[in-house]
C-alpha cells in the first residue's frame, strides 16, 4: 500500500526489507519497496559514472510488475548530463519536482557525505506534498547505503560506472583510488579526481579519516601504462601500511622511499606530497618529495604555498624526509595537483584562474570541472595523468563520534519514527 496521506515513509521498515537477500538483488528490491511505499508508477535508480559527464539508468520498477531489474549490457541507458535535469539535482544536491499531466516527477540525489553516487528517479500520481518530498530525500539517503553495502559484493556497480572499457592499466590504477572521492566531515571536505591520459600515467590520490587526524596523498609514478600503475601500486600500498602501522608523516615518507628503493627497478620513481591534518589542534603538516607545489585561495586570491623541495620517493635509498608546518585557516581552500594540469599540452589552462572562477561551488563540483577544463584545454588529447584534491578547511572544534548531522540526522530521525 502507499504511504497514506500525512503519514511519514518508515525508512527502517525499507532496510528491513533488504535484509537477507543476496546482494545482486538488494538494490533491485528497495527500488520495488521504494516504489510501493511512496505510491509510484514508476521509479529507477541512476548511477553516476566513472567520467562524471554521464548518469546509467541501472535498475527500474514499475508498478504492478514484481520485481524491479538490473539491467544487462546493452539493455542499460547512458543519459549525458550536460544541460539535464539530472546534471542539476547532482549539482544543487536538493530534490527537483516537476509537474506532469498525471502526476508528478521527482529526482532525489543519492549520496553519502557529499560523495554523489547518482539519482533515484521516479513519478507520483500527484503534486507531492513537503512531507512527501523530504521522505523521498530520505529514501534516497536511505538507498545509498544500500548501494555502498552491496556493491562491496558484486561489480553490478562497477560495470555500470564504466560508460566505456577500462584497459588493464586504468584497471589496476582504478583500485588504488579511495572507494569515495568526497568526503564531508564538519571540520571540512575533500574531494578528489582524476582525469586519466590515454596513456596511463600513474596518478594517484588517497585519503583517511580517523579519530584525530585526517591524512591525504597524491603522487605521480614516472612513465606510463601497465610498468606506470605498478610503481603506483607499490608506493600505495606502503604508504597505506605505513600510515596503518601508526607511523607518523616523517616516517611513512622514508618507509615509503625504502619500499620503492629496495623493490622497483633502477631509476623508478615517484613524486607525491602526503599532507595530515590534526583535527584537535587546526594544525597541519605536509612531507613534499619532489612534487608541484599546491594552490591555495584565500580572501578571494590564489597563490602557491611555496614548500621545501625533497627527492621524489625512490631516487635516494634510506633518505629521512622532512616533515614541514602547512598553514592552514578556516575558509581556506587548498588544491593539490600533479604536473598533468601544467603539462605543455595543457598550457592555455590558467588554474589559478580557474579556480577563482570556481570559489562558490562544492568542492566536488570544483574537481570535476578542473578535469573537464584541462580536458578542453588539450583537445581531449591529455598525454598525462591529470589528478587533484580539492581540500575546504572550516576549522572548529571536532565533532564528538555521537553527533548525526545533516542528511544523516533526517534519516536517523525518520528510522526512529
Amino acid at each position: 500500500m502507499p504511504t497514506p496521506a500525512g503519514s511519514r515513509l518508515d525508512v527502517g521498515k525499507l532496510l528491513d526489507r533488504v535484509e537477507g537477500i543476496a546482494p545482486i538483488q538488494a538494490v533491485e528490491a528497495a527500488t520495488e519497496a521504494l516504489a510501493e511505499l511512496l505510491g509510484a508508477s514508476e521509479l529507477s535508480f541512476l548511477i553516476a559514472d566513472f567520467s562524471g559527464h554521464a548518469v546509467v539508468r541501472l535498475t527500474a520498477a514499475v508498478a504492478g510488475a514484481r520485481g524491479g531489474r538490473v539491467q544487462a549490457g546493452a539493455q542499460a541507458e547512458t543519459v549525458p548530463l550536460a544541460g539535464t535535469r539530472y546534471a542539476r539535482v547532482l549539482r544543487t544536491q536538493e530534490v527537483a519536482v516537476e509537474p506532469l499531466d498525471d502526476g508528478a516527477r521527482l529526482i532525489a540525489p543519492v549520496t553519502d557525505r557529499g560523495d554523489a553516487i547518482g539519482l533515484l528517479e521516479l513519478v507520483l500520481p500527484a503534486l507531492p506534498g513537503p512531507d512527501l518530498v523530504a521522505d523521498v530525500a530520505a529514501a534516497a539517503h536511505a538507498l545509498a547505503y544500500v548501494v555502498i553495502a552491496t556493491r562491496r559484493h558484486t561489480d553490478v556497480f562497477e560495470w555500470g560506472q564504466r560508460t566505456t572499457p577500462f584497459s588493464l592499466p586504468a584497471e589496476i590504477q582504478r583500485r588504488l583510488l579511495p572507494s569515495s572521492y568526497t568526503c564531508e566531515a564538519g571540520q571540512f571536505t575533500l574531494a578528489g579526481w582524476l582525469e586519466p591520459a590515454a596513456s596511463v600515467g600513474g596518478d594517484t590520490f588517497d585519503y583517511t579519516l580517523n579519530r584525530d587526524a585526517l591524512h591525504v596523498s597524491i603522487t605521480d609514478a614516472v612513465g606510463h601504462e601497465v610498468e606506470a600503475a605498478l610503481l603506483a601500486t607499490l608506493l600505495v600500498g606502503a604508504l597505506r601500511n605505513a600510515r596503518r602501522q601508526g607511523l607518523d608523516l616523517a616516517a611513512q615518507a622514508r618507509y615509503a622511499n625504502d619500499a620503492l628503493a629496495d623493490n622497483a627497478p633502477p631509476g623508478r620513481f615517484v613524486t607525491g606530497q602526503l599532507l595530515r591534518v590534526d583535527l584537535v589542534t587546526g594544525t597541519a603538516a605536509v612531507v613534499n618529495a619532489g612534487h608541484p607545489f599546491p594552490l591555495r585561495l584565500r580572501d578571494g586570491r590564489v597563490q602557491e604555498v611555496a614548500l621545501g623541495i625533497e627527492p621524489p620517493f625512490g631516487v635516494v635509498p634510506g633518505r629521512s624526509f622532512a616533515q614541514q608546518p602547512f598553514p592552514l585557516r578556516p575558509g581556506d581552500r587548498v588544491v593539490f595537483l600533479t604536473d598533468g594540469m601544467q603539462e605543455r599540452n595543457a598550457a592555455v589552462l590558467d588554474v589559478e584562474i580557474a579556480l577563482r572562477e570556481t570559489a562558490g561551488l562544492h568542492p566536488r563540483e570544483v574537481v570535476q570541472e578542473l578535469g573537464a577544463a584541462v580536458l578542453r584545454a588539450t583537445g581531449g588529447d591529455l598525454r598525462d595523468d591529470a589528478t587533484m584534491v580539492c581540500l575546504d578547511w572550516y576549522g572548529g572544534p571536532p565533532r564528538g563520534s555521537d553527533s548525526v548531522h545533516g542528511a544523516d540526522a533526517d534519516l536517523a530521525s525518520a528510522a526512529r519514527a
